[in-house]
């Protein structure tokens, strides 16, 4: 099926639900990895017209969401360290273990919110006897855009500009949920914003190891529809494959000249993911040749005892063994305006998806 404006006709999407649910399988569990994913498929109310033997779970597509307590604390050190500290907006409410950037900027430290890494670049320019740390997370979606942010501070010689790494790969977060014995899938949504950067090639490692349905998925409700309706095909017939749903955004070998730009700022290394633990070759890390605009070589960040919140089963929501209805902190002591966990803050946060949109 190949879509050009017909992935927005609800003709076609209310035909594709009405196949799933003609096929009367077993029970099928669907794990969409991209946090906007989780949105799109509560906001479009896809998941409520699916027969009751499909359950779509919640992957560890959130950047905030994942980004692990130590890297949350460091981040939140550093705005104490009288630099001027620029962010996304998602990242400012994220509880650390002791405090978090919103009371930090309450209390007197210097954070700014910015809508790119440039901003940041340019906040540098502006108060050239300043530091300015921007606080990277994200997926291979932001990395680039950000690398491009170093290469021009480089070459405006804005050296009071550096930033602080948390970035995560999502392939390699893939092979440690397969590996995990508490973790029960049979088939990914893939994401469609990491994959145009990344392309479809770079899930092939993946499934070569792991022969398990995958399909590259995009964000509106005949995208969604029509890549469940493939992950439930390939399960029909036992013939699992890697396919594209989302051949308008999405190439085999994907954004070549993003990937250049990333690959000269960024090296892979190992990083710690909430839920998942350490992950090898899952984080970027700013080369030596770029290490002055490393906040992490720049500053001496304290190192404190990180601790998760007690009670908060953000890990396990991330990893879909929970839901979160089956956290004792939901709708309870955890709410958009008193958030315990990040899945509650961002915007792509599997519980405040729920809080927002479901109906239990």
């Amino acid at each position: 099926m190949k879509y050009r404006e017909e992935y927005r006709n609800p003709e076609i999407t209310k035909g594709l639900i009405r196949k799933i649910n003609e096929m009367g399988r077993p029970e099928i569990r669907l794990m969409e990895v991209c946090g906007t994913h989780t949105m799109a498929i509560f906001r479009s109310g896809v998941r409520s017209v699916l027969p009751e033997t499909v359950s779509l779970l919640s992957g560890p597509g959130c950047p905030v969401c994942v980004t692990s307590q130590k890297e949350i604390d460091s981040i939140i050190e550093l705005s104490g360290m009288g630099v001027i500290l620029t962010t996304f907006g998602d990242l400012i409410r994220v509880p650390g273990t002791e405090t978090s950037l919103q009371r930090e900027r309450a209390g007197g430290c210097d954070v700014r919110i910015v809508y790119s890494a440039f901003d940041a670049v340019e906040i540098a320019k502006k108060n050239p006897d300043r530091d300015v740390v921007f606080a990277g997370v994200g997926f291979e979606t932001t990395a680039p855009t950000i690398a491009a942010s170093i290469l021009t501070a480089a070459q405006q010689n804005v050296s009071n500009f550096s930033v602080f790494s948390a970035h995560k790969l999502v392939p390699p977060a893939l092979f440690t949920l397969m590996a995990s014995e508490h973790i029960n899938i049979d088939g990914f949504l893939l994401p469609g914003h990491v994959s145009v950067i990344i392309g479809e090639d770079a899930y092939r490692p993946f499934f070569d190891a792991h022969p398990i349905p995958c399909v590259i998925a995009g964000f509106e409700p005949g995208d969604l529809a029509h890549s469940i309706y493939m992950l439930i095909v390939q399960i029909a017939n036992g013939a699992p494959d890697l396919e594209n749903a989302y051949p308008r955004a999405v190439t085999k070998t994907g954004n070549t000249k993003a990937q250049t730009v990333m690959d000269r700022i960024f090296i892979p290394r190992d990083s710690e993911w909430r839920g998942l633990g350490e992950i090898p070759g899952s984080g970027l890390k700013i080369r030596n040749s770029f290490e002055s605009f490393d906040a992490e070589v720049r500053f001496n960040i304290p190192q404190t005892e990180s601790r998760e919140p007690k009670g908060c089963a953000c890990g396990k929501i991330l990893t879909g063994v929970l839901t979160p209805p089956q956290c004792p902190l939901y709708k309870k002591s955890c709410s958009p305006e008193n958030p315990v966990g990040p899945c509650m803050v961002s915007s792509e946060g599997t519980c405040a998806a729920y809080f927002k949109y479901y109906d239990e």
